[in-house]
């Protein structure tokens, strides 16, 4: 069969499979500064990256043979690429039920949105703050609220210790601080 006829990649219709799952039945919680995130790729894509790679396949295109031309053939794939992730953003962000944390402000009470101070068995302080799935950043100290550590820490108040069951074992964890955005 010539390969005219037979997709390029087939997860070309699909999510992005990169990113994290939204467990069934649940809503796609955001912060407002994650969800303003999301909203601002969303239009850079549409308003001047699908715009630039447009032009440039076009260009392209005009030049002749399209098999052995690497502008066409790197712009299609990069076209392609931001569709597919055009159309990811496009469904989180309708989906999207952005909580704002500072309702939270003053209480001592773990919800979506807090920064938690902790300090596990060992004796290590650990600062996390729970953000929605498409937000979450281990490097800078966010977590998904459904990672197992936020769900654990969820509900929970300041002096409470919580047991959390990792592959290690399980680990207690003491809420030391409880912080809001004011």
């Amino acid at each position: 069969m010539s390969k005219a006829f037979v997709k390029e990649s087939e997860s070309d219709d699909e999510d992005d499979v990169s990113a994290p799952a939204i467990p069934a039945g649940a809503k796609n919680y955001m912060t407002p500064q994650g969800h303003q995130s999301m909203k601002d790729e969303f239009l850079r894509l549409i308003d001047v990256d699908r715009p630039e790679v447009v032009n440039i396949v076009s260009w392209a295109a005009s030049n002749g043979d399209r098999s052995e031309n690497g502008d066409y053939i790197y712009g299609k794939r990069r076209l392609r690429e931001i569709d597919r992730r055009i159309r990811f953003l496009s469904k989180r962000l309708d989906i999207a039920e952005v909580v704002d944390p500072r309702i939270h402000h003053g209480s001592d009470q773990v919800f979506f949105g807090a920064t938690v101070v902790y300090e596990n068995l060992a004796g290590e302080e650990v600062t996390i703050t729970i953000v929605g799935v498409d937000e979450f950043d281990p490097l800078q100290g966010k977590i998904s609220w459904v990672a197992p550590v936020a769900r654990a820490l969820t509900k929970s108040r300041i002096g409470d210790t919580v047991i959390l069951k990792t592959p290690n074992g399980v680990d207690e964890l003491t809420i030391l601080d409880v912080i809001y955005p004011g």
